[in-house]
């Protein structure tokens, strides 16, 4: 369910977002860890990133933004390629209200798991507002 992509990298929707409008960005290739990305890799990542905190912005109401990506088991990195969450917030919304890194982690039964029908009808109103 792709929002948007350039050369090296892409976006998509969380099914388990911790608020509405949560994405991840991720390189093409599967790398492990952000150390192992290419320079251009890295670029196409934050290119994808500013261009989506103006469409989240616009569509969400976002007065500021949660990134962050997990690197090792110890760092609660649960997926062997690299992405990185993109999450709007707001003032007084639920979620991480500090950082935290385990409250990142995806425990079954943590948080909702969203419908794909919604989850096509939150990446096409992103993909119109970029």
């Amino acid at each position: 369910m792709e929002i948007a992509r350039n050369k090296f990298a892409w976006a998509f929707p969380t099914n388990i977002p911790i608020v509405p409008g949560h994405v991840l960005i991720c390189p093409i290739r599967c790398v492990p860890t952000f150390e192992e990305l290419t320079e251009e890799e890295r670029k196409a990542i934050f290119d994808l990133q500013t261009k989506l905190k103006k469409a989240l912005t616009k569509l969400f109401g976002a007065e500021g933004f949660n990134q962050a990506w997990n690197h090792g088991r110890a760092g609660g990195q649960s997926v062997p390629h690299f992405h990185l969450h993109l999450i709007p917030r707001k003032v007084g919304d639920e979620g991480i209200t500090e950082y935290e890194p385990r409250k990142f982690l995806y425990r079954p039964g943590s948080r909702e798991e969203t419908p794909e029908k919604e989850l096509q009808s939150i990446s096409a109103l992103i993909r119109k507002a970029l």
